[in-house]
Order: C-alpha cells, then structure tokens, then sequence
C-alpha cells in the first residue's frame, strides 16, 4: 500500500500542470454542472494555449513566425470574449416558492365576496431593435445617415468663416512679407474635396512657398541620415554662382537645406503676436486665438453654432511632389512630407467616375468608425483611402449594392495588412504607412478588426 501511494505521488508530480487542470475541470463539472464545466474547459484551453505558445521555442529560420503568433493570438483572444456566460443557477429556495398564494378561507360569519376575474397582465412586449432585422447594408446606411451626416448649418457656416480667416491672413503675409514670394492661400481637407466631411471641425490652411528651381533640389529621403522614403529635403544648390541672399529663403536654412522646423517658427511668431485676433474674430461674430501649445500651426475657431480647428501648412510643389512643413518629432529639423491627400482624392473620384461605383460612400463610413473609435482612429484618413485603392486593382464591383462586400473585404484587408506590420503606399510603394505604429497599437487594432471581419456590428456601436 504504501509502495503503491509512493507511486501515485509521482504519477501526480509528473503531471504538472494537466493533472491540475484535469481536476479543476473534473471538480467544476460537479460543482457548475455540466455546462459551466464546458464553458470553463474552453476557456482554459485557450489560456493554456497562449501559455504554450509563449514557452515553447521558436523557430528562428522561419519568417513568418512572428505572423503566425500574432494571428493565432487574436485567435485565441477572440474565443476566450467569445465564451458565452454559464446560465444562473436557480436556487433551492426558489423552487420551494409557491406560485400562487393559497386563498384565504372566509371568516365565520363574513359573506364571500364575488369573485372578480382580473384581466391578465398584459404580457410585456419585446420590442427588438430595429437593427436586429436589417441586413449589413441597410445597417452601415442607417449609421452614415443617423450618425455621420455633418448638419447643414454647420457644413456652409464652417467653410464660409474659413474662407474669411484665409483672406485675412492673406492680407497680412502680403503687408508683413512682401519679399518673400508666398503663393496665394487656399483651403483643403474633407469640408472642400468634394468626399464629403464627418464633421465640420477641422480644416487645413494651405500656404504655398515658392522656389526657384534653379536654387533648390529635392533629395530623396532614403539618401539621407532618417532613410525614409516619405521625407524629402530640399537643398540649396550653386552657391557659388548664387551665394547665400540671392534667394528670399535663404534665411530659412540650416546648413545648406531650407529647414520646415525655422520656417514653421517664424510663422508661429506671426500668429501668436503679430495678428489682432481679436479684432478680425470681432468682424467676422466668433472668438480666434492660436494655439500656442502645438507642433502644428493651429488656430481655434468659436462661433455660435460651430467650432473650428484650423492647421496652417506650408507648402511646396517642386518636381511633381507635394511637400508639407510637417518634420517629424527629434532632431532632424530640415525633413519635409511628401503628402499624397491629392492624388488619393483625385484617383477615388476618377474611380468612382469610371464604373459609377460606392469608394467615396465606403471611404466615408469606414472614417467615420475609425475616427470615433479609441482602438481605431490612427487607421482614418490615408491608411483607409491606400487600402481602397489597393483593393480596387483586384475587386472590380464597387457598386453600391455591393457596398456591405466591400465593407467586410477591407475590414479582411486591414487585419492582413496589420498582420505584417506594413501596409504600402499606393503611389510608393517604399513607403509604410504603419511605420509610426507601436506594436500595442498594432495588437490592439489587429484584434479589434479581426473579431469585426465574423461581427461587423461591433463597429456599429455607439461609443
């Protein structure tokens, strides 16, 4: 006996952790019923599952290792939120409640009153939601109306005080800098593209700097120190033909290059100090002031019926590139962004033109959920627009009855891309627009969308 106890002690060492969850599940079966027990043995297989796969060695000649862990751990995730709640179990207690309270036999003597029969409660009517019986498409058009539609007033009052601020600022440049050669201001953003904006709250300003090109060259960012293609420099060449003062910009530079961080500075300047801002939001009824606190040149607008934020950006056109003065956070001063916003809304719009399809439409929602959405809203703007514009080269019905298929086939396009970590620039494809995104920011996102692609609705819901 004691040989065989000796025994089954090792058996038991041996087991390590199966044995222990071999018995939880065998206590839990007993305790919570045969359906809680089911419930927590998926659960538990889920947890081991992940504990495995962070034990176990990885194959470092495999590529796509690091793939499949993430995959299957959103997998695994996705099952463990997924495992339903095990039914209440009913007390004792309640079941030895009577359902009806014997009646009260009458006193000696007292005369039985008639018996009235009460109506019925009326039973309680389930009312289900309306969205309950709508298909995919009918839902995301019911949000877009419901929840992203901008209201009229604000959408021609938002525009028309932008409008206003532009000449304004215009005039001073002009009356401030006559030297250097601003070009003439000019508006951008969702409110003037023409893809229709989810909110009338923010505009981009637009100044343009204009360079002579026989004083300046572009060099491309992946020949420089940052060794990324989405950041240019522009240089100052043949100063010893045209020394330093025979460009306007030249005060601008750092080195041999025409610094955005400088130009940006000296703009700051000029709007925190130099511009009665109180005088002009006095004519045109609202309350302007910048905002000092920002990297970006920003003015904050307050009227009535409609508040606004607006972003100054200086600009460059040289060599069919689009430049913003948008360096990137450090001490690299002198990088300029090579902006793609153009060319993304005039290749939906040509598109949309070329086979009456739904881009724009789907654009729209998919921004809408991912601009109000805290998981999600670093995915809105360019990244969506690039995955549209990848997927139209292999799917060719955007039409707007196929507007649900579309949907669902981004949201499955956006979990893969996320999968790699890179989602490539239409127009470049050197360029990753997932390059400035955590490996968190990517885990969460991946596993959000991939728990939409099976419940759309999850994106559906009011935050």
């Amino acid at each position: 006996m004691a040989e065989f106890t000796r025994q089954r002690g090792k058996r038991q060492e041996d087991g390590g952790l199966g044995s222990v969850l071999d018995l939880l599940l065998a206590n839990a079966r007993l305790v919570l019923g045969v359906s809680g027990a089911a419930v927590l043995a998926v659960a538990t297989l889920a947890v081991k599952r992940l504990i495995d796969r962070a034990t176990s060695p990885r194959d470092e000649g495999d590529p796509k290792a690091e793939q499949k862990t993430l995959e299957e751990s959103w997998q695994d995730l996705a099952l463990i939120k997924a495992t339903p709640k095990p039914p209440k179990k009913q007390r004792r207690e309640d079941l030895s409640e009577p359902l009806l309270s014997p009646a009260r036999p009458p006193a000696p003597g007292e005369a039985r009153k008639p018996e009235v029969c009460s109506a019925p409660p009326e039973t309680a009517r389930v009312e289900s939601s309306p969205l309950c019986c709508l298909t995919l498409q009918e839902k995301l058009l019911s949000h877009y109306s419901s929840q992203l539609a901008v209201p009229e007033v604000q959408a021609s009052l938002a525009p028309q005080l932008a409008r206003s601020i532009c000449a304004q600022l215009q005039n001073f440049l002009r009356s401030k800098c006559p030297e250097l050669p601003f070009g003439s201001l000019f508006l951008s953003g969702p409110l003037f593209d023409g893809l229709g904006a989810l909110a009338a709250d923010h505009v981009n300003l637009m100044l343009p700097v204009v360079l002579d090109a026989a004083l300046w060259s572009l060099i491309p960012g992946e020949d420089t120190v940052v060794r990324n293609p989405h950041y240019w420099m522009i240089k100052r060449t043949d100063l010893e033909y045209f020394p330093r003062g025979r460009s306007p910009w030249d005060r601008f530079t750092v080195g041999r290059y025409l610094s955005s961080n400088v130009l940006n500075e000296t703009l700051r300047k000029m709007l925190v100090a130099s511009i009665n801002w109180p005088a002009i939001g006095s004519l045109l009824g609202c309350v302007i002031h910048p905002v000092v606190a920002s990297q970006e040149l920003k003015l904050e607008v307050k009227h009535d019926q409609v508040e606004l934020s607006i972003t100054l950006f200086p600009v460059v056109e040289m060599e069919d590139k689009v430049l913003l003065a948008a360096p990137p956070e450090g001490l690299v001063e002198n990088l300029w962004l090579e902006s793609f916003y153009r060319a993304e809304v005039s290749k939906v719009k040509e598109l949309d033109a070329g086979d009456s399809g739904a881009r724009q439409h789907c654009l729209r929602i998919l921004n809408g959920i991912c601009k109000s959405h805290p998981a999600l809203h670093k995915l809105s703007g360019s990244p969506l627009t690039h995955v549209v514009l990848h997927l139209s080269a292999t799917s060719w019905d955007w039409a707007e009855e196929s507007l649900a298929d579309r949907f669902q086939q981004v949201l499955e396009e956006l979990v893969s891309y996320l999968e790699e970590g890179v989602l490539p620039s239409y127009f470049n494809h050197k360029i990753n627009l997932f390059c400035e995104l955590s490996e968190e920011e990517i885990d969460e996102m991946g596993f959000m969308l991939y728990r939409a692609i099976s419940e759309p609705e999850l994106l559906l819901k009011e935050k």
